[in-house]
């Protein structure tokens, strides 16, 4: 009985195949930026399909998000509060609850929770499609898949992770001013010194271009994902995998290059 060896692929080979992947994302989109930025694409009935996917995307999940992101600023700020106090350093716990919390966790966990909770599911919902050949039966039909059903789903994704980190912004810098100065106006002065110490002109630019990178990353590399790679039979779950450690490993990069430029 002769036994059959399965050779694993070559590294020259997985190379090739991560970087044709790579392309294929980022071709797909350039396409789906390009065809969200022409003015056609926002006439009827296109822009109802937007509107539509925007909605769904983003209204059914903005109270609790409000409510939840309050919650964890609240106790994040209090433990930073209490530990500047206890080591003497209260003068800089206002600026280290806005870096820490406005800068840093916001941006990167609302990109995250948008993920798993727009972006992914609507990747799944594409790949099912075109796996079951809906996407090319539609085609032929003479259906714009483009305009109907992809650009909707990312600009719903690129809205609600804007969105809720514009809303989470807000409550955080409205909630670290009461923590630090109670209800009273008088601390207006001070207040407004800090942050826009903190929120100079470069790191300003680098937090909204790491704000639109996340959104970037969450909204199109799943669909490019799910519109590209091929489902494992014997893992269920390959192309939701492969989606997320794409997405991951764009969210850790941008991360790392806005640290850089903030703290280097």
């Amino acid at each position: 009985m002769v036994s059959t060896l399965v050779r694993p692929p070559s590294a020259g080979r997985a190379a090739r195949r991560w970087l044709r992947a790579w392309w294929h994302i980022v071709h797909l989109g350039a396409l789906i930026v390009a065809v969200a930025l022409t003015p056609s694409t926002w006439r009827r009935p296109w822009r109802t399909a937007i509107a539509a996917r925007v909605w769904r995307g983003s209204a059914p999940v903005l109270p609790w998000f409000g409510v939840l992101s309050t919650l964890i600023s609240l106790v994040i700020m209090r433990i930073v509060l209490v530990t500047a106090q206890s080591y003497g350093l209260s003068q800089y716990a206002l600026e280290m609850m806005v870096r820490v919390l406005v800068l840093e966790l916001i941006p990167l966990t609302t990109a995250l929770f948008v993920a798993m909770r727009v972006s992914l599911p609507a990747a799944v919902e594409l790949a099912q499609w075109r796996e079951r050949g809906q996407l090319a039966a539609a085609r032929r039909e003479g259906v714009d898949v483009m305009r109907q059903e992809i650009v909707p789903r990312a600009v719903a994704s690129l809205f609600a992770v804007l969105l809720l980190a514009a809303l989470a912004g807000v409550v955080c810098l409205v909630l670290a001013y009461v923590l630090v100065h109670g209800f009273t106006p008088w601390g207006l002065d001070r207040y407004t010194r800090v942050v826009g110490r903190i929120f100079t002109p470069v790191v300003s630019l680098i937090f909204v271009a790491k704000t639109l990178g996340f959104a970037a990353a969450v909204s199109l590399i799943p669909i490019g994902s799910a519109l590209h790679d091929r489902s494992d039979e014997r893992v269920p779950s390959s192309l939701e995998l492969q989606g997320l450690v794409r997405m991951f490993a764009a969210i850790l990069l941008i991360e790392c290059v806005s640290l850089a430029g903030n703290y280097i």
